[in-house]
C-alpha cells in the first residue's frame, strides 16, 4: 500500500511504502507509549555505559544484522567484524569484486543528499553516519564494516539497532591507548541559513538547534557524548523527513527502502509514525546522533564543544573537512619558523642555507659556501670550495682544468656584498656590483682548492654605497685580491 493510500488518499505519492502497522498522527506535544529518555537498548548496556576507559575497543566476535537499504532499496547484510589497534573503522564491500575497503575519510565524501557517501576508486558507500555513530558512540575504536550493498540497512531509521548489535559481540578493550583529537582554537562554519562552531573543550559536547524552514519544530538540546548518553538519550531517536519532500526525494532516485516503519514523517504541525515519537524532542537528538555519526570521518574521536544550528549532512562535512585539515597540521607538527631573509646582527657565521636566505645567486653561481666568521662590523672570512664537479672546469681547460679569473672575482663580489647587508636593515634588499679596481691574479685555483675569502670594507657612503679589500688565499698563498664598488638596491628593483 501506498502512502498516499495508506495516509490520505488521492495524494498521488508512490514508492515510500507503508507496512504493517497503525500510523499514528497527532501534535508534537503528544505521543503515546513514548519510553523513558533513560531507554535500555539491549543486554549489557549497564556494562558499556558506565566504562571511562582510555583504552582503545573492539569486539570479541562479529555480528551481523539483515535488512534492507534506505535509499537503493536493496536487501543487504551487514556485518561487524573484529579488528585490531589502531586499524579504525574500515568498510569492506564484498559484493565487489577483490572485496575493496574504503577508510571513512572526509576527503572521500562525494555525496550528501540526505546521507553520507564516501567513494575510493570505484567502490563507494552511502548512509553510513548511523552506523559510524553508533559505533563512536559506543566507544568502538576498531572494525571492520562489512557489506554485500552499498548502503547500510536503514533498520528503524535510527542507532539504535546498530547499538544493539554492538552490544552482542561483545565489546573488549585492547593493549593501546585510545588517541583524541583535542581542539585548541575555534573552528566554523557557515552554509546558507545553518552554522556550526566547534570550540575547545575537554570533552565532545554537543548543543543543536534543529528547526524546519518555517520555523516551527524548533528544538534544542545540549549534552556531553559519552557512552551512557549516547545510548541512553541519543541511539533510539529515528530519521525524518518533511512530508512535501517526499517527492521530490523520489524524483532524485532516493528513500526507494523507505517506509514508516524506519521514519518519521512531518506534514505541518502533525508528526506522521508508526510509533508515538520516541522522545519529545526527538528530531533535535537525531541531528546530534547524525552530527556524531559525520564528524567520525576525521578519523580520531573529538575533544570539542560543538555548537549548531539548523545542521545537516552538508554542513557536518563541512566542519569536518576543516576540523581535519587543523588535524593535518597537527600530525605534521608545528611550522618550523622560516629563517629571515636577511644578515641579523648577532650572526657570528653563515652556512649555506643562510647565504642562499641573504643573497638571491643561486647554481651554479653561488660562489661562497660559508662565512666562517664577521670580524667586528666591517669584516668577514669565508670559504669556496674548488670541485671538479663545477661546470666550469668542462671547458676551462679540460686538461688543465683552472678556476676562471671572474668567478673568483663575483666570490669576493658576493663575499662584500654580504658583509655590506650586514650593516643595515638589508631585509628586502640586495647588492648590485658596480666596479672593481686593482685585480690581481697571482696563482691558479685547481679542483679540490680551498679559496679562503678575507673581505673588509673601507669606505661607506651612508647604507647603499661601499668599497671593500677582498683578498682570496689557498693554503696562505695569495691567489687574488681586488677593490670592489658596490650598491645596496631594493629587491624590487632587480625583479
Amino acid at each position: 500500500m501506498s502512502l498516499a493510500a495508506g495516509m490520505a488518499r488521492g495524494l498521488g505519492i508512490e514508492g515510500f511504502e507503508l507496512r504493517k502497522g497503525k500510523g499514528v498522527i497527532g501534535g508534537l506535544s503528544h505521543c503515546q507509549g513514548r519510553p523513558s529518555p533513560r531507554l535500555r537498548l539491549g543486554t549489557g548496556v549497564d556494562d558499556i555505559a558506565t566504562i571511562k576507559s582510555m583504552k582503545q575497543r573492539t569486539l570479541a566476535r562479529e555480528v551481523s544484522i539483515q535488512g534492507s537499504a534506505l535509499h537503493s532499496g536493496e536487501a543487504v547484510t551487514l556485518t561487524l567484524r573484529p579488528a585490531p589497534s589502531d586499524h579504525g573503522y574500515v568498510f569492506k564491500r564484498v559484493d565487489l569484486s577483490g572485496a575493496p575497503e574504503i577508510r571513512p575519510r572526509a576527503d572521500l565524501i562525494t555525496d550528501l543528499v540526505r546521507a553520507t557517501t564516501i567513494q575510493s576508486g570505484h567502490a563507494k558507500v552511502q548512509t553510513i553516519e548511523h552506523v559510524l555513530s553508533a559505533l563512536s558512540g559506543c566507544g568502538i575504536d576498531n572494525v571492520v564494516v562489512e557489506m554485500n550493498a552499498s548502503e547500510p540497512p536503514i533498520l528503524d531509521g535510527s542507532a539504535k539497532p546498530f547499538v544493539d548489535l554492538i552490544m552482542s559481540g561483545e565489546p573488549i578493550e585492547q593493549d593501546k591507548d585510545r588517541e583524541y583529537f583535542t581542539l585548541d582554537a575555534a573552528v566554523s562554519v557557515t552554509k546558507g541559513q545553518s552554522s556550526i562552531i566547534a570550540l575547545p573543550c575537554d570533552e565532545l559536547k554537543i548543543s543543536c538547534t534543529s528547526a524546519d524552514d518555517r520555523g516551527i519544530h524548533t528544538q534544542h538540546l545540549s549534552l556531553t557524548i559519552d557512552p551512557d548518553i549516547y545510548m541512553t538519550q541519543i541511539a533510539a531517536a529515528r530519521t525524518f523527513t518533511i512530508y512535501e519532500d517526499i517527492e521530490e526525494l523520489l524524483k532524485l532516485g532516493k528513500i526507494k527502502g523507505g517506509s514508516l516503519d524506519c521514519a518519521v514523517v512531518i506534514r505541518g504541525d502533525k508528526i506522521i509514525s508508526k510509533e508515538g515519537l520516541r522522545f519529545k524532542d526527538e528530531f533535535v537528538r537525531h541531528k546530534i546522533l547524525d552530527i556524531i555519526g559525520d564528524i567520525t570521518l576525521l578519523g580520531l574521536p573529538l575533544k570539542a564543544h560543538i555548537i549548531a544550528t539548523r545542521p545537516g549532512h552538508a554542513i557536518n562535512a563541512d566542519l569536518t573537512k576543516a576540523l581535519a585539515e587543523k588535524l593535518l597540521e597537527r600530525q605534521k607538527g608545528p611550522k618550523k619558523k622560516p629563517r629571515p631573509a636577511m644578515v641579523m646582527p648577532d650572526e657570528t657565521a653563515l652556512d649555506i642555507r643562510r647565504i642562499l636566505d641573504t643573497l638571491p645567486h643561486r647554481y651554479p653561481f653561488v660562489m661562497i659556501d660559508r662565512v666562517v666568521e664577521f670580524i667586528g662590523e666591517d669584516a668577514l672570512v669565508a670559504i669556496k670550495n674548488v670541485s671538479i664537479n663545477e661546470p666550469y672546469f668542462q671547458g676551462h681547460f679540460p686538461n688543465n682544468p683552472v678556476m676562471p679569473g671572474v668567478l673568483q672575482l663575483e666570490a669576493m663580489a658576493q663575499a662584500a656584498g654580504i658583509l655590506m647587508l650586514r650593516r643595515g636593515s638589508s631585509e628586502g634588499k640586495t647588492s648590485l656590483f658596480m666596479s672593481a679596481d686593482k685585480v690581481k691574479f697571482r696563482k691558479p685555483v685547481r679542483p679540490g682548492d680551498q679559496l679562503i675569502l678575507n673581505a673588509k670594507l673601507t669606505k661607506t657612503r651612508g647604507t647603499k654605497l661601499a668599497t671593500a679589500e677582498v683578498t682570496c688565499t689557498v693554503d696562505g698563498q695569495v691567489v687574488s685580491s681586488g677593490e670592489l664598488m658596490f650598491a645596496i638596491v631594493d629587491s624590487s628593483a632587480v625583479d
